[in-house]
């Protein structure tokens, strides 16, 4: 699989679990309690999914910087993603807006700058 393949593939992993991520924040917002843990859990296999994909391309070959910007926004992303999973959701506690709108924010961010590498550089 040569570089723009996987960049392409990641962006449509990660575009995928952005459809996920929409449905959880809408239902964290709009019902104030936390999203199924199913939804959680497949949320987090694909974004896994999609950034280690966008790792190995950039680890192995030349990519471009914004990609390679919106992989580290990426990984910020997974960080708050992760707090939130076994700091809020495992111990029944609602997830903060902050740091729910902060994971929605670098994710944003880093999906669209990884899509525009893959699709259009």
């Amino acid at each position: 699989m040569n570089t723009i393949t996987m960049l392409q593939t990641a962006s449509i992993l990660l575009l995928l679990t952005a459809l996920g991520g929409l449905t959880m924040a809408s239902v964290r917002f709009a019902r104030k309690v936390n999203p199924p843990s199913w939804l959680a859990m497949a949320h987090g296999f694909l974004a896994a999914s999609g950034l280690t994909l966008l790792t190995y391309a950039g680890l192995t070959d030349r990519v471009h910087g914004a990609a390679m910007t919106g992989l580290v926004l990426l990984a910020a992303a997974a960080i708050g993603g992760v707090t939130m999973n076994l700091g809020y959701h495992l111990a029944g506690k609602v997830l903060p807006a902050w740091l729910l709108s902060l994971h929605i924010a670098l994710a944003v961010a880093g999906t669209l700058l990884v899509t525009w590498s893959a699709w259009a550089g």
